[in-house]
C-alpha cells in the first residue's frame, strides 16, 4: 500500500514518536469495553495501542483515502465525515447502558477551538476528553483569570470541564512537523456544572471580551444595557479580571 501524503487542506500533521504515542495512551488509559471516539485517526498511530485495549473503536476521519485505509480494520467502527457535521447524541446513544462517551484525537490546528464547541451541549453524555492540540489553544484553554492567556474560551470551557495540560508534544513528533509546539489536555465535564443557558453565557463572554484592553463598561456594559440588566455588577474591570463563576452568575441572573 502506498504512503500517504499529508494533506495541507486537512490541517494532516501525523503523530510518529512512539514514546509520546505510549505517554499519550498511559494518560487515557483505556479499558476494554470503553465506549471511546477518536477524532481524526490519521495513519492510526494513536489508533492501534488504543484499540488494542479497547477491543473495538470509533473512529472520525474526513479523508477519503485514510478512512478506506481504516475500514479494512476489523476492530473499527469508522465514519468518514467532518467533525462538525457528527451527531455525539447518537453515538451516545449507541453506548452500553450507563456508559458515557470518551472522545480522544489528535485535533486538526484549523479547527480545533470549532470542534471544542461543537462538542460542549454533549458534555453530560462524556466521560472525559484527551486531545492534543496547538499548545498556546491550551494555554488559553487552562489559563487563570487575570492572566493574558485567560479569554472566551478559557471562560467556556472552564464552566463545563476540569481541565489539565498533561504532556508537551514537541513538533519533531510528528511528520511533517508542524510550526508550532503541541500539548495535550484532559478535559473531564463537572458532575454538577453550574444550571446556565449557554445562549446567554456565549455572547455574554463575547461581548466582554471584543474589547478586552478596555474597561468592561464599554463593551460588555452596552450589551447589558441592550438586555435591560440594572443589577450590580463591577463594569470597572477589564474581562479577564472577571472569574468564570462571575460570568455564569451574571448570565443565571439574565437567563
Amino acid at each position: 500500500m502506498k504512503a500517504h501524503a499529508p494533506r495541507k487542506r486537512f490541517g494532516q500533521h501525523f503523530l510518529a514518536d512512539l514514546a509520546i504515542i505510549d505517554a499519550i495512551v498511559r494518560a487515557i488509559a483505556p479499558r476494554p469495553g470503553d465506549p471511546m471516539v477518536e477524532i481524526g485517526p490519521g495513519l492510526a498511530a494513536l489508533t492501534q495501542p488504543l484499540v488494542e485495549r479497547l477491543g473495538r473503536l470509533t473512529v472520525i476521519e474526513l479523508d477519503r483515502d485514510l478512512a478506506a485505509r481504516l475500514r479494512a480494520h476489523p476492530q473499527l467502527d469508522v465514519i468518514e465525515s467532518d467533525v462538525l457535521r457528527v451527531d455525539f447524541g447518537a453515538l451516545a446513544d449507541a453506548a452500553p447502558e450507563g456508559r458515557r462517551l470518551r472522545v480522544v484525537g489528535n485535533l486538526p490546528y484549523n479547527i480545533s477551538t470549532p470542534i471544542l464547541f461543537h462538542l460542549l451541549p454533549f458534555a453530560g453524555r462524556i466521560a472525559d476528553q484527551h486531545f492534543m492540540l496547538q499548545k498556546e489553544v491550551i494555554d488559553r484553554m487552562v489559563a487563570a483569570p487575570s492572566t493574558g492567556d485567560y479569554g472566551r474560551l478559557s471562560v467556556m470551557l472552564q464552566w463545563r470541564y476540569e481541565m489539565e495540560n498533561i504532556l508537551a508534544v514537541p513538533p519533531q513528533s510528528f511528520e511533517p512537523p508542524p510550526r508550532v509546539d503541541s500539548a495535550v489536555v484532559r478535559m473531564v465535564p463537572w458532575a454538577q456544572p453550574a444550571a446556565v443557558d449557554v445562549a446567554v453565557l456565549e455572547p455574554l463572554v463575547q461581548a466582554a471580551f471584543s474589547q478586552r484592553r478596555k474597561l468592561l463598561r464599554h463593551s460588555l456594559g452596552r450589551w447589558l444595557e441592550t438586555r435591560g440588566y440594572a443589577g450590580d455588577f463591577d463594569l470597572q474591570r477589564r474581562a479577564e479580571e472577571v472569574a468564570v463563576a462571575e460570568y455564569v452568575a451574571l448570565a443565571q441572573a439574565l437567563g
